[in-house]
């Protein structure tokens, strides 16, 4: 790995996805949302008939996805979601995806990976990583009026199970679970703008691009 490579990692609605997108119009990087592959995964599961649960039926799905296919607009719903978490347990599934998301990191300029495991098993020698979280209750506000802005009618409670569950069935897995790597940079966003914790982040990604310039 050549480029600098930031990894941006943490649960769902915690402002990961819109900082990681800020630092890579900042850096002039290419950035990764490495949930919308295991979302397509989900998605094109059940458009099959499949079972989420069948770690076999859900690899082989995996190895069908490539990079064309993320713009599907059915990849960002509530359900998606859902089932993203279902598949994401299974090796086979995270075993599938893995070249792609190293492949889309050794670009020779570097990258923004955006996920749950970037700086742990993705990238673990990049050298900015993030761990980017807030409180369950403001990450489900946040996502029920991203859903609302997208038409879907739910209800506050709901998300926040679903949060919930995401989030324990997310950290819990055997393979590659979500976990702050050791060396990273813990930014808790509960109790800010997302222009404040985008500044937050863009000051720890510079220290971490000075490190790297040093050891150069």
């Amino acid at each position: 790995m050549s480029g600098f490579v930031i990894c941006v990692d943490g649960p769902a609605a915690s402002g990961k996805g819109t900082i990681a997108n800020r630092l890579g119009a900042l850096y002039g990087l290419p950035v990764l949302d490495s949930g919308l592959l295991y979302r397509g995964v989900g998605v094109m599961m059940q458009r099959a008939g499949g079972d989420l649960d069948d770690a076999t039926q859900a690899g082989a799905m995996a190895r069908t996805l490539t990079a064309g296919m993320l713009a599907d607009p059915a990849f960002r719903t509530r359900a998606a979601g859902e089932a993203a978490s279902r598949v994401a347990v299974h090796t086979p599934v995270r075993m599938a995806l893995r070249d792609l998301q190293l492949g889309f990191a050794r670009q020779p300029g570097g990258a923004v990976l955006d996920g749950r495991d970037m700086g742990t098993v993705i990238c673990p020698e990049a050298p900015a990583k993030l761990y980017v979280t807030a409180d369950p209750e403001v990450r489900a506000e946040r996502r029920w009026k991203q859903l609302a802005g997208q038409g879907e009618a739910v209800d506050l409670a709901d998300v926040l199970d679903d949060i919930r569950k995401r989030d324990a069935r997310d950290s819990g897995r055997a393979d590659s679970p979500m976990v702050a790597a050791a060396d990273a940079v813990l930014l808790d966003t509960s109790k800010m703008t997302i222009e404040h914790a985008t500044d937050a982040a863009r000051r720890i990604v510079e220290a971490a691009r000075a490190r790297w310039e040093q050891s150069r």
